[in-house]
């Protein structure tokens, strides 16, 4: 049975269960991008070069992420020895 009372306070109160990742913004924009079709060339060379800054962009967050695993486990280690 669904608790809808407790469905709608979270939603008031602004609680989600598992936000949208950076990641998956990255993704639904580069969709929406591909599936554009503009009607003129200067637009569909913008659209070309927004491309290009996702994919930057979508570099550049692989490359945090990857930097925040690291320092999350380096983290872990000095915990562990402060113990």
């Amino acid at each position: 049975m669904i608790d809808w009372s407790s469905m709608t306070r979270k939603f008031l109160l602004g609680e989600r269960i598992n936000p949208p990742s950076l990641r998956s913004y990255i993704q639904s924009l580069n969709e929406i991008l591909k599936n554009l079709n503009p009607p003129s060339m200067r637009e569909k060379r913008n659209v070309e070069i927004a491309i290009e800054h996702l994919r930057g962009i979508n570099r550049h967050t692989r490359k945090l992420e990857e930097k925040l695993s690291l320092l999350e486990e380096k983290l872990k280690v000095l915990e562990e020895d402060k113990k």
